[in-house]
């Protein structure tokens, strides 16, 4: 409840503009620490001399990895505020299913973007330098504008075996992103397995780890519109062209749009899965520990068959009694 006496900024807060302040944040820390660690694998070890061998495809731990932690962390930042959604695709799936008010959605995916591209701005402020530097040691030395390889610091693009085509890309999108919105109602899930001692953070963001491990190079693995448009514009305007707006590059083009239509349609899709699949068979069963409803007739605790140990087997006639009347 909001308390009127309190000052502006406070009251602000208490409402549902201190949920966008967490969203913006815990999206923010996801593009610094995941961008960062792409920046790390691109321009960092290869022009920082730290790197003494090629370390080839073993690169795309670092990345993996960096996106999984950034889940963690930013999570753990934003969680006991806003819920920690920090995806606009997980937004949405909340508000479907009934989770979320759908007057809320629009303002978190604006928190959303807007903490992306910070983060971002962020990540480009420290790595500007390693950019520069590994630009200009390409043969020919060339630009920001047209360079994929350093624009993939910021967002995504598809695998060149997909060539132009559009469905490849976005049947990942939509399938990674379920994968994710449906493991983590999964995890979220009293009535299922959740983890305990406050651990979902962490086993949120291996479920990231392995998104990026398994499906990862086919589309970069946005699974995250806020996470791919957010940066995608701020490499727009620090000068990576056509391959940021509107996603152009010398085996695809005008690829902006799937990595936000679909994990959108991915996270819908994910968790109406579950909840068909798992979360329905959930809600018609006992919670844990709880002693099942007796049939009419029967008293509470009795079993369908004792013998010797003075209850009654099934088929017995209980007593008219107010106990057992309340049960007919």
């Amino acid at each position: 409840m909001t308390d009127r006496t309190a000052r502006p900024w406070t009251r602000m807060r208490q409402t549902t503009a201190g949920e966008l302040l967490a969203e913006f944040l815990g999206t923010a820390i996801l593009i610094i620490l995941g961008c960062g660690s792409v920046a790390v694998a691109v321009v960092g070890l290869p022009g920082s001399g730290r790197q003494s061998v090629d370390f080839g495809p073993a690169n795309w731990l670092i990345i993996a990895w960096g996106w999984g932690l950034a889940v963690v962390f930013a999570v753990y930042v934003a969680g006991g505020v806003s819920g920690a959604h920090i995806n606009p695709a997980v937004t949405l799936a909340w508000a479907v299913r009934r989770q979320f008010p759908w007057a809320k959605v629009l303002p978190y995916w604006a928190a959303q973007v807007v903490g992306a591209f910070a983060g971002a701005a962020l990540v480009l402020g420290v790595y500007h330098d390693a950019i520069d530097a590994f630009l200009a040691s390409q043969n020919p030395p060339t630009g920001r504008d047209g360079s994929v390889g350093t624009f993939s610091i910021f967002a995504t693009f598809p695998a060149k075996y997909f060539g132009d085509g559009v469905w490849g890309p976005l049947v990942d999108q939509i399938v990674g992103t379920a994968i994710l919105v449906a493991i983590i109602a999964a995890l979220i899930d009293a009535r299922n397995q959740p983890p305990s001692a406050n651990l979902a953070p962490f086993v949120v963001g291996l479920v990231v780890v392995a998104v990026g491990l398994t499906y990862g190079t086919n589309a970069g693995y946005a699974i995250n519109p806020a996470r791919d448009f957010g940066p995608r514009l701020l490499a727009f305007v620090a000068g990576w062209g056509d391959a940021a707006f509107p996603g152009n590059g010398d085996w695809f083009s005008w690829y902006w749009w799937i990595p936000i239509v679909g994990p959108l349609v991915g996270g819908v899709v994910g968790v109406l899965v579950y909840d068909f699949f798992i979360g329905s068979v959930l809600a018609v069963r006992p919670a844990p520990g709880a002693e099942p409803t007796p049939p009419p007739g029967r008293v509470p605790g009795s079993a369908d068959s004792e013998a010797g140990d003075g209850t009654r087997a099934e088929g017995d006639v209980l007593p008219e009694t107010d106990q057992t009347r309340s049960g007919r």
